[in-house]
């Protein structure tokens, strides 16, 4: 047994649930936050058999694909002095970053 543990972005979360749902497959949602921006992102959990990871993998990557997207800068650290102007910056979102853990070794009963 094998846990696909995937942190996705926000907006890519809502289809990639339902794509792994309708292959079969049982996923558990996290909301999460990190990253340079600060974003939302979303970590799924799904355990599948050892056979099965290629295909879920699969499905994430045709879901989860990789844009540009302009955001502003994010503020600077609170009580820091000087006068603050945010800039817009293109930056790269989506995607995923993906752990396979075997699970047999965990498991308890």
């Amino acid at each position: 047994m094998k846990l696909i543990i995937a942190i996705v972005h926000d907006e890519d979360a809502g289809d990639l649930i339902d794509t792994i749902t309708e292959a079969g497959h049982m996923v558990t949602k996290l909301a999460t936050t990190g990253g340079f921006l600060k974003a939302g992102n979303t970590t799924l959990l799904t355990g599948v058999k050892k056979e099965e990871v290629d295909n879920v993998i699969s499905i994430i990557k045709d879901t989860c694909k990789r844009r540009k997207q302009v955001v502003s800068t994010p503020s600077p650290v609170t009580g820091s002095t000087g006068i603050y102007v945010p800039y817009s910056v293109e930056v790269e979102v989506g995607g995923a970053t993906v752990f396979v853990v075997d699970v047999d070794k965990f498991m308890k009963v």
